[in-house]
């Protein structure tokens, strides 16, 4: 069956259930590029609004470093609280983009996959330390597309520093009579130009990305026929074996049906086409109820039950189709039929007080 498998085409859409067990192990059309570019637009945003503040703690963080150097010698009793300091003081220079790094490659991983957790994809597999198997991969479609990618951001990195500095080339001769300060807020002012630039360049390669990625994770997840056949026969079970099942329900439906014939007050027939079997019992039932109806050979055996029991057979054809269309077995009459019915019983009864 395998053989098969792999010889037959995959051309047919993967199915919901194939579709949840790939998200199960991980496999999720999910592009790295926008993760990248979320990241960068993200810090570029946070340091044209917090730049300021980020260099003066940065700047407090100098100057408290170069002057603790100068004036405590550093002894085994407090290590401690000046590597805790300083530590202390660079997580406020770093937090604020550590936190938005994190932020925005969640925000990304979840704009595009939703909530997935698969312990599958976290365990180890072997096959992805094994170098015939390395070796393979290095000449996939997926390795190609990765090195072009790769290719084509270093080439249009490359490309934006290049034009934007070629640009500024006038403006950096002036600032050699600039202060320290002048300097760093013109280097900031080039950085988020190149910036800003590569960002739109990436979100735009971030979204071709992410549709070559779900055009590739729809391709690997399409099945062959037969596969489809097989998730069919797991999910809604083997139709050869549901069909015997079904009929072995309606051989023992029809048993029961037929064993309820004996005890029947009356038969009412078509006359030969159909047979409807009716049982009254004042005491137990609120209206006479249908223990037995057929058509054709049902019909004819319903009969012959009766006959060999001594259960009146009584021809009425209206009331033995409308019977047998709109009243299922062990289902009381309907209200239009209580007058007819009750009149064939009445006769039938009739008929047993004067054979006592």
């Amino acid at each position: 069956m395998a053989d098969i498998d792999k010889d037959q085409e995959r051309n047919e859409q993967a199915s919901p259930r194939r579709r949840e067990e790939a998200r199960e192990k991980g496999q999720v059309a999910q592009s790295r590029e926008a993760v990248s570019a979320a990241i960068l637009l993200s810090c570029t945003i946070l340091f044209y609004f917090f730049s300021g503040g980020m260099v003066e703690r940065l700047m407090d963080l100098t100057r408290w470093i170069l002057r603790e150097c100068g004036t405590t010698a550093v002894t085994l009793n407090n290590i401690h609280s000046l590597l805790w300091g300083w530590s202390w003081k660079l997580l406020l220079v770093m937090g604020p983009v550590l936190v938005t790094v994190v932020a925005a490659g969640v925000l990304a991983n979840y704009l595009q996959i939703g909530f997935v957790f698969s312990t599958q994809a976290l365990a180890p597999k072997f096959d992805k330390i094994n170098p015939l198997k390395g070796f393979q991969r290095l000449f996939t479609l997926r390795s190609l597309v990765e090195l072009l990618k790769s290719v084509l951001k270093m080439t249009v990195v490359a490309a934006v520093v290049w034009h934007t500095l070629k640009g500024e080339f006038r403006n950096m001769i002036p600032l050699m009579e600039e202060s320290a300060w002048g300097i760093l807020v013109y280097t900031g002012r080039v950085s988020f130009k190149i910036l800003i630039t590569t960002c739109w360049i990436l979100i735009v390669l971030a979204i071709l990305d992410y549709i070559y990625q779900r055009w590739e994770h729809e391709k690997g997840l399409r099945m062959s026929k037969q596969e489809v056949k097989d998730e069919y026969k797991q999910t809604e079970g083997n139709p050869t074996i549901k069909a015997r099942i079904r009929r072995i329900q309606r051989d023992a439906a029809r048993k029961r049906m037929m064993a309820a014939v004996p005890r029947a007050d009356v038969v009412i027939t078509n006359p030969t086409h159909l047979a409807v079997a009716i049982r009254y019992e004042p005491e137990k039932m609120y209206a006479p109820t249908v223990v037995a109806k057929g058509a054709g050979f049902v019909a004819e055996r319903i009969r012959e039950i009766a006959r060999s029991h001594g259960v009146p057979v009584v021809e009425n054809k209206p009331v033995a189709q409308l019977l047998y269309k709109t009243v299922d077995v062990d289902r009381a009459i309907p209200e239009d039929l209580y007058r007819a019915v009750a009149e064939i019983l009445a006769y039938v009864y009739g008929l047993k007080e004067r054979a006592i």
